[in-house]
């Protein structure tokens, strides 16, 4: 009879794993297949390594880029990260380097920037030097065809633990995502295994951080929309775009939660205030591929128009199995031109899409 007892719950606990497991590769895009879809064509291949975050200025018609070699910071424990820019009144695609000598030593992360007059831009940049966490603010100055990169001021504080992606609100205040719930090597694997919802947003109204949101499954990409006074936050491993209602004190109201089906990253607006976003759609690739133990991962963009609560659309603008891009985090747009973003390969594309 024991025998029995412990035969049946033995097969009770191995099925109830299983479906555990089941649950968790489902819920990472594990079962998902890609299919490679490109309505218009590869126009350019910049050789720019981990151009994590992007973000354009529609008005200075320039495009400001994160880069970290975090590849070669793996393989090497050294790091190669910058601030770069690309002129978008032509259409050469070329790059140059913006930070340099006068600038703290930067990994850089995610990105904003925040347009004080035509000329005047604020640049806030979410720093992991030699891993430690920073917050980075830059005046940045537009002159005629150039761009000069000024470092102001260093933020530290407790709650800047796990900064993923950051946006302004002003030229001294901000919001910034915490991707994980811990800094501890646990925290990183129940935030991007487990799917534990512990991840924060964390407000600073230019003299004090406090956290105005929490339970997120991996807090990724986050941007604000000044007409509808809208915040999105991307959760990566719930798969979700959770919109907010921005109060006057500073806290955020959810409204909803989008689900999108595939591992969302960062946030960028186009000039009708569409998302366009990049993806992860198999987390578990992803985690390989930035492991060094796979050599591609899927990609993916897609844009997101949100007219308010249960009335959005979702639109798949690209996808790759990861040959030709790998590690899909950012998708800015300009005119027709889409730049993929992306966590560390070597290089990364621009797209023309058919009008």
């Amino acid at each position: 009879m024991k025998k029995k007892l412990f035969l049946f719950f033995t097969v009770i606990l191995l099925l109830a794993i299983s479906f555990y497991g089941y649950s968790i590769l489902k819920e990472t895009g594990f079962f998902r297949t890609i299919e490679n879809q490109l309505n218009g064509e590869v126009v350019a291949s910049v050789d720019l390594a981990g151009a994590e975050d992007m973000t354009v200025s529609y008005t200075g018609e320039f495009l400001i880029i994160s880069s970290d070699d975090r590849a070669y910071t793996r393989d090497s424990s050294k790091e190669r990260g910058g601030i770069y820019w690309m002129n978008l009144k032509n259409e050469d695609f070329k790059v140059e380097l913006l930070s340099g000598k006068d600038s703290p030593k930067l990994a850089p992360h995610g990105i904003d920037l925040f347009q004080i007059d035509s000329s005047h831009y604020r640049l806030f940049v979410v720093n992991h030097h030699l891993k430690k966490h920073t917050i980075e603010v830059f005046d940045l100055y537009h002159e005629s065809d150039s761009l000069r990169l000024v470092h102001d001021i260093t933020y530290e504080d407790v709650s800047i633990f796990s900064p993923n992606d950051i946006v302004a609100i002003t030229a001294n205040s901000f919001y910034f995502t915490n991707d994980k719930s811990h800094s501890s090597k646990l925290g990183k694997f129940q935030a991007e295994y487990l799917g534990k919802k512990g991840c924060s947003v964390i407000y600073f109204d230019g003299q004090k951080f406090r956290q105005v949101a929490e339970g997120f499954a991996y807090a990724n990409g986050i941007r604000y929309d000044f007409d509808r006074e809208l915040m999105f936050v991307a959760e990566a491993r719930g798969f979700l775009v959770n919109v907010f209602r921005k109060e006057k004190n500073g806290d955020i109201t959810l409204i909803e939660k989008i689900p999108t089906g595939t591992g969302v990253d960062n946030i960028e607006f186009d000039i009708d205030g569409n998302l366009w976003i990049g993806c992860h759609p198999n987390l578990l690739a992803f985690s390989a591929y930035s492991d060094g133990k796979k050599p591609f991962a899927p990609y993916e963009t897609i844009k997101i128009e949100y007219k308010g609560k249960g009335d959005y659309n979702q639109e798949a603008i690209f996808l790759d199995d990861g040959q030709l891009i790998s590690g899909g985090s950012s998708s800015p747009i300009f005119k027709n031109f889409v730049f993929t973003g992306n966590v560390m390969d070597d290089h990364f594309l621009v797209l023309k899409l058919n009008k």
